[in-house]
């Protein structure tokens, strides 16, 4: 099974137009066939997130600031080893990051630029680089996702009682993915290597099922193929609203072993961006209020603006759900570590 390591991308230039994530479309001046007024030229965004996650905010942006944002989308690791190869010579001017260790990557190579005091202190300190190159702009919480057929008594506390021999082949996971494997990070940072090491060699003893993303671990709870699963909280949210209240899926925030750890996407910008100020300005439009709304209502995840509330559908308050443990969840040595240990350990 590949890993994620950080390596020779392959990108796919996609622009704002040609997604319509922009501005820009049918033309709606008025004039019947007549010619459209040309795009102002802005900014160009490297994001991690697929356009239907982020595409809103942009749409926000752009009507504010009356230009075209221009949109590479692709993995964000790969996204992050492009900045690091382009160096001095990206023509990017914000990175978009959907799991933290790639964008600290960057921040740690010296590319990217410290953000003003107002956008950092718009964020708790808990979701921002303590240095200031980068700042989290939504959260997901780690969480097991469990079938209605389960009773709440029988749920475990902590991630780390799914090696149980009662879990034995009920649980699913998605090792390939960067969530699981920034969660298994987080362990190794709270918990040392040998617990770690051991929970994952129990997971693949236990008969821990493999399955690619949160969606097809959600979905094979709902058809009844598993009972739990190791999830990022808002894919359940996400097919509530979409099904409704009886949607045979719920969620589990264990108050133990980090299992309701919350991962930031987050947002820098370049040190080598000729747009900088406007670059800025588009920061601080995705932690405004409009746009934090767009995110919570539309994915589900927790706005990290303050005084930004988040969706009803997430009845747990984020202050009360574990903040990243000490240590760096930003270094991507960490990760790096993270994916040989879980090859090592037969999930990978």
């Amino acid at each position: 099974m590949p890993t994620r390591k950080l390596g020779i991308p392959v990108i796919v230039l996609l622009t704002a137009a040609s997604l319509v994530v922009g501005a820009c479309g049918a033309d709606t001046s008025g004039n019947d066939g007549g010619p459209e007024e040309p795009e102002t030229e802005g900014i160009t965004l490297y994001s991690g997130r697929i356009p239907a996650a982020i595409g809103g905010a942009v749409d926000i942006y752009e009507a504010a600031a009356d230009r075209d944002v221009q949109v590479r989308f692709a993995d964000t690791a790969d996204l992050a080893a492009t900045i690091v190869e382009e160096g001095k010579n990206s023509p990017a001017d914000v990175f978009f990051a959907q799991e933290p260790g790639a964008i600290g990557a960057v921040a740690a190579e010296g590319l990217l630029e410290k953000l003003p005091d107002d956008i950092l202190k718009r964020v708790p300190a808990a979701y921002r680089d303590p240095n200031g190159y980068f700042v989290g702009v939504t959260g997901r919480a780690r969480i097991i996702a469990y079938s209605e057929d389960v009773p709440r008594s029988e749920l475990p506390d902590s991630p780390f009682e799914l090696t149980d021999p009662k879990w034995k082949g009920r649980v699913g996971w998605g090792p390939a993915t960067a969530s699981l494997q920034q969660f298994v990070t987080a362990l190794r940072i709270q918990y040392g290597d040998d617990r770690t090491r051991e929970w994952l060699e129990g997971m693949v003893e236990n008969d821990a099922v493999d399955y690619p993303n949160n969606v097809a671990i959600r979905d094979a709870i709902a058809n009844g193929e598993i009972d739990l699963g190791l999830i990022n909280h808002y894919y359940v949210a996400q097919a509530i609203a979409a099904e409704g209240p009886d949607y045979p899926v719920k969620v589990h925030f264990p108050p133990e072993g980090l299992g309701s750890l919350v991962l930031t996407t987050s947002v820098g910008v370049l040190a080598s961006s000729d747009r900088k100020d406007e670059a800025i300005d588009f920061v601080r439009s995705l932690l405004a209020k409009p746009s934090q709304e767009f995110f919570t209502s539309s994915s589900k995840e927790y706005p990290l603006a303050r005084d930004v509330e988040p969706d009803p559908s997430l009845t747990i308050p984020l202050e009360d759900i574990p903040t990243p443990p000490p240590g760096d969840l930003f270094d991507v040595t960490q990760l790096q570590e993270t994916i040989e240990m879980m090859e090592e350990a037969g999930a990978l």
